[in-house]
């Protein structure tokens, strides 16, 4: 299902705001370590490969979390805004950042071998590891 459709957001306080056009309707969820230890749980994202556009980005704080990530948070409210390769422009944006919550479906989980036992989904997903995660981003 293709969209390209213009989607908006913002964290708490409204300092940030963000648009971008995503290519689906697609929510994945990111058991990794990091991500439960920022978020308090897995991390249910879309993915973009577009440009995201923000405004009031002097309220962006950004952590780099790894040697080919970072990820960016409002440095007034602490709403975790993104996760974002350090190359190749890929973003994970939070989907509960954005407006149109309507049309999302669960459709993968990474770093499936991560996930703690205390918690599933019923929906059948794309289920891919952590390695195999890797190796889609650097092509082996």
């Amino acid at each position: 299902m293709q969209s390209n459709i213009e989607h908006r957001g913002s964290c708490l306080c409204g300092e940030v705001q963000l648009l971008t056009h995503l290519d689906s309707h697609h929510v994945a969820v990111c058991h990794c370590s990091l991500c439960r230890k920022w978020g308090g749980g897995p991390l249910f994202a879309v993915e973009s490969q577009n440009e995201v556009d923000f405004r009031g980005a002097e309220h962006i704080a950004i952590f780099s979390s790894s040697e080919w990530a970072e990820r960016g948070f409002c440095k007034q409210c602490g709403t975790h805004l993104f996760y974002r390769l350090k190359e190749g422009g890929h973003y994970a944006i939070p989907v509960g950042l954005l407006e149109d919550n309507g049309q999302w479906q669960l459709e993968e989980q990474i770093f499936i071998e991560q996930k703690p036992a205390f918690y599933s989904f019923s929906q059948a997903t794309r289920d891919l590891t952590g390695e195999e995660v890797f190796a889609q981003h650097t092509g082996n």
